[in-house]
């Protein structure tokens, strides 16, 4: 099994009694949605009238879909490696306009790599793994495997949480789909290539029986990515080629098969122009009876992003994705809303004021953050929690997700008690990065564009930066601002300026290329930071954080 095989994929799932176990095999006719949700009306993607919606419904990176309905509301997990929390959920009402809701890992807790002490956790982590609700406790269900070994379940009452972790058990579940049978017994599928079932125990603590189920054909190579339903009394098992196909196996005869497959789709062209072939994605019925596929397209420099196209069923019970002009299409007609009352989707664009006293969850730290070093209370505060030369080994770095195709993000900034050494500023984050900072050195303070900044293929730090360009500032607050364009197979450049007044901007230093190498798996992000390199002690104070698009 190659190690991009391993890593590529990563998506376990079920659909629930709600969504997908009790429904028809039959799709509903395609029907407007009730009410045009405006609350993504600033995102670039998915809302082009009223009656149609645009692909990717999401450009942002949000990869290993596993989609679930329950009640009125649709709710999607993904994957997130090393960023803490992990395994963020959206929720929507419309499966078009999504808003953030939580994490179903509150923190990494699967060893020091996680705590950047020392050691690293870069592409380890959350891969793909499975959301699902169970309605005979009335509790949401969270399922993955860490770094093939150990697997994990949290439970929560409700997405937004509190998510506690229920168990772990000694079998590597790996690509895990979760399955909440119409008895309420409970099933996974996962593997790799050879593709395995196991039951748990009524309380999931444990595993009651596990069985080998299927062994893909070597014309077909490897399939991963389980997804585990059941619809109409059939079992079936939704499995990626990855990266540029889908297959789904069937069996008639209980959740152990046996399982027969059939091909659902293989080097289709994709609606994100440069982006890849759709594919390691999950099944959701509406409430009127409607049938969606939400897959993802390889789209990098910024990650892997959601595309949505409706789903047909032989009458023989296979699933058929509705194509258009032979290609996953660029826009469709919209699901019906949810029944009424409508409700909208906060935007994923807009102004963070950090009010309150805790983050957002459109925010993750890179690796588990040191909780004594930050704070929110109508603002947010990074005490400096690392001393190093290099932001890759520096804790407490918070990451945002870039909104596509292009977007600009903008921080204000308190630098009036950094201290000599301390570097605090706004990064396009991945293995090849570049920021604007504040740098303190000598009782002296400057502005700095900083590139060059490098892992190589085993995420160990090849490159710490270089200053290209810099200016000295004073006055203790000030703003700083970075574009991103990521668009697969653009130009794919960054930029950074900065400002003394919060209207004035100054370019600073050359345009910064992103890097579009699949291996690092994660996107692009615009990421927070604020690390010493001489001594602690030093602190900055963020008081907002605007994402915006053109």
């Amino acid at each position: 099994m190659s190690w991009r095989h391993h890593e590529h994929s990563r998506r376990a799932a079920l659909a629930t009694a709600t969504g997908l176990i009790a429904g028809a095999a039959a799709p509903a006719a395609f029907a407007a949605r009730a009410a045009a949700s405006s609350g993504n009306a600033a995102i670039a993607a998915p809302t082009a009238t009223a009656a149609q919606y645009t692909n990717p419904v999401i450009w942002q990176d949000f990869a290993d879909i596993d989609i679930i309905r329950v009640g009125n509301a649709y709710y999607y997990s993904a994957s997130t490696m090393h960023y803490s929390p992990g395994a963020p959920i959206l929720r929507s009402y419309d499966l078009v306009n999504w808003e953030f809701a939580g994490h179903s890992v509150p923190v990494l807790d699967f060893g020091p790599a996680y705590d950047l002490g020392g050691s690293r956790a870069y592409v380890k982590g959350v891969w793909a793994s499975s959301l699902a609700y169970r309605p005979s406790n009335r509790t949401f269900y969270w399922l993955g495997c860490v770094e093939f070994s150990t697997s994990y379940i949290y439970t929560a009452p409700s997405v937004e949480g509190p998510w506690n972790r229920l168990t772990t058990i000694n079998n590597a579940y790996y690509d895990a789909g979760l399955l909440i049978d119409s008895d309420d017994t409970m099933y996974v599928s996962y593997g790799n290539t050879t593709i395995s079932v196991a039951q748990l125990t009524a309380d999931g603590r444990g595993q009651v029986r596990a069985q080998r189920v299927f062994t893909t054909p070597s014309s077909v190579g490897t399939l991963e990515g389980s997804r585990f339903y059941k619809i109409n009394g059939n079992y079936y098992i939704f499995l990626t080629r990855p990266a540029n196909g889908q297959y789904i196996l069937k069996s008639t005869s209980g959740p152990f098969g046996p399982y027969t497959m059939r091909q659902v789709l293989l080097d289709l062209r994709g609606p994100v122009p440069g982006g890849g072939v759709p594919h390691q994605g999950g099944l959701v019925q509406t409430p009127g009876g409607a049938w969606y596929y939400m897959a993802f397209v390889d789209a990098y420099p910024g990650g892997r992003i959601p595309v949505l196209a409706p789903v047909t069923w032989t009458s023989d019970g296979w699933p058929v994705v509705q194509l258009v002009n032979g290609a996953w299409g660029a826009s469709y007609p919209s699901p019906a809303a949810v029944p009424a009352p409508p409700l909208r989707a906060a935007p994923l664009t807009g102004v963070d004021t950090f009010d309150g006293t805790t983050l957002k969850p459109t925010w993750e730290w890179n690796h588990n953050p040191d909780n004594t070093k930050w704070s929110v209370n109508n603002g947010l505060t990074l005490r400096t929690a690392t001393v190093t030369n290099d932001l890759y080994g520096a804790r407490n770095t918070l990451t945002h997700r870039i909104q596509g195709p292009t977007s600009t993000a903008t921080v204000q900034l308190d630098y009036s008690a950094m201290r000599d050494g301390d570097r605090a500023g706004l990064a396009l984050l991945r293995d090849s990065s570049a920021w604007i900072g504040v740098k303190r050195d000598g009782g002296a303070t400057r502005v700095a564009m900083v590139s060059g900044l490098t892992m190589d293929g085993n995420w160990n730090t090849t490159g710490t930066g270089k200053e290209l360009a810099s200016a000295a500032v004073q006055g203790g607050r000030i703003w700083l601002r970075a574009t991103a364009d990521i668009r697969p197979g653009a130009g794919r450049p960054g930029t950074f300026s900065y400002s003394t007044d919060g209207t004035r901007f100054t370019r600073l230093g050359p345009s910064f290329t992103m890097g579009n190498d699949w291996r690092f798996f994660m996107g692009y992000r615009y990421a927070i930071f604020n690390h010493a390199t001489q001594a602690l002690g030093g602190s900055v104070d963020v008081s907002q954080f605007e994402l915006t698009t053109p």
